[in-house]
C-alpha cells in the first residue's frame, strides 16, 4: 500500500507525463521513478531510493531548491520539459500539504536570467502549414514580444523555402507543431514540441486570443483575413498559458506583419556580412557586437 505523499505525487505526475517532475519536499526538489534515473544521469547526481509504502522502494534523486536554476537549465538544454511542483499550503504536521504544478519549463519558455543568452532573444514559435499558405507566430517571454504572420507561395516548394527562411531569421529555441505536420517542419535547429491537435483549431485559437486581449474581434490586429496566422498565434498562446500556469501579463500586444514589406537577407548573406557572428563563428567581432553598447540584457535583446 502506498503512502499519501506517493499517491499525491502520482496524481500530479499524470498531469505532465511527458515532463520531468520536480516535486518539492521541504528544501529540495525530488524526482522519482524514471524521472530520477534520467536526472541522475544528465546532472551527474546521486541516484538513491526511498520507501513510499509497504515494500515499495522507488528510485529517487534530488536537488536543493535554493540552487535549482543551474540544474534545471541543464535538463532543459538536454531537451527535457521540466515541471515544477511547489508546496502551496503551509505544513501543519497533521495534514498533507497541498502541492500543484506552478510552471513547466521548456527551451522556449525559460525566463530566468541564468538560463538566457544575455545578448539574444529566446523565441518560441508555432508553425501551421497548408498547401500554399503557412501561419507562423513567435514570442519571447522575457521581453513580451509577440508577433504573427501568414506566408503565401505559388507552389509547395516555394512555400517550404519561404517558411525555412523566416524560421532561420527568427531563430526560435523551440518550435510547436502537431503530429500531423511534424514531417513538414524544416530543420532549423529548434527543439520541436508536438502539441495536441485541438489547440490548432480556429475556434479555440480565436477564443484564446480574444479572451487574452479582452476583445470581441481580432480585426484591430489585422488578423481577420489571416486564418492560419490566427491558428498559429492562438495555439502558441494556449501552449504558453499551460506552461506558465495562465500567467502571461507580459504579452500585452500582438504585432501582425507581412514578410513582403521587408527586405529579407537569407542565412548565407547574413553569415557573409557577419551581422550576428563572423564566418568563424565569433559573436564578439560581429557587426551587432560592434554596434551594441546596451547596458542590460533586456536592452541587448
Amino acid at each position: 500500500m502506498s503512502t499519501p505523499i506517493r499517491r499525491q505525487y502520482l496524481a500530479i505526475k499524470q498531469q505532465v507525463p511527458d515532463a520531468l517532475l520536480l516535486f518539492r519536499l521541504g528544501d529540495f526538489y525530488e524526482l522519482f521513478d524514471d524521472d530520477a534515473v534520467i536526472a541522475a544521469k544528465v546532472l551527474d547526481i546521486a541516484l538513491t531510493s526511498r520507501e513510499l509504502g509497504r515494500d515499495q522502494r522507488v528510485p529517487m534523486a534530488g536537488i536543493p531548491a535554493h540552487a535549482a536554476e543551474p540544474y534545471i537549465a541543464r535538463l532543459v538544454a538536454a531537451g527535457y520539459r521540466v515541471a515544477l511542483c511547489d508546496q502551496i499550503g503551509t505544513p501543519d504536521g497533521r495534514h498533507l500539504v497541498e502541492r500543484r504544478i506552478t510552471r513547466v519549463l521548456t527551451p522556449g519558455t525559460v525566463t530566468e536570467p541564468s538560463m538566457l543568452d544575455s545578448r539574444r532573444n529566446t523565441y518560441i514559435a508555432a508553425l501551421l502549414l497548408d498547401e500554399l499558405r503557412a501561419g507562423l507566430a513567435f514570442a519571447d517571454l522575457s521581453t513580451g514580444e509577440f508577433a504573427a504572420t501568414e506566408l503565401l507561395a505559388g507552389s509547395a516548394e516555394e512555400l517550404q523555402a519561404a517558411v525555412e527562411r523566416e524560421l532561420l531569421r527568427v531563430g526560435p529555441a523551440e518550435l510547436l507543431s502537431s503530429s500531423e505536420q511534424r514531417a513538414r517542419v524544416p530543420d532549423v535547429g529548434a527543439f520541436v514540441t508536438i502539441t495536441p491537435e485541438w489547440i490548432w483549431g480556429e475556434r479555440s485559437a480565436r477564443r484564446a486570443l480574444q479572451e487574452h486581449f479582452g476583445v470581441e474581434s481580432l480585426e484591430a490586429f489585422g488578423l481577420e483575413e489571416r486564418p492560419l496566422a490566427v491558428r498559429a498565434a492562438g495555439a502558441l498562446l494556449q501552449y504558453l498559458a499551460e506552461t506558465q500556469a495562465g500567467r502571461l501579463p507580459q504579452l500585452d500586444d500582438l504585432v501582425v506583419y507581412r514578410t513582403d514589406t521587408y527586405m529579407t537577407l537569407d542565412a548565407a548573406t547574413r553569415r557573409n556580412l557577419e551581422l550576428l557572428e563572423t564566418v568563424r563563428g565569433e559573436q564578439s567581432r560581429s557587426l551587432v557586437a560592434i554596434l551594441d553598447r546596451t547596458k542590460t540584457p533586456m536592452g541587448a535583446r
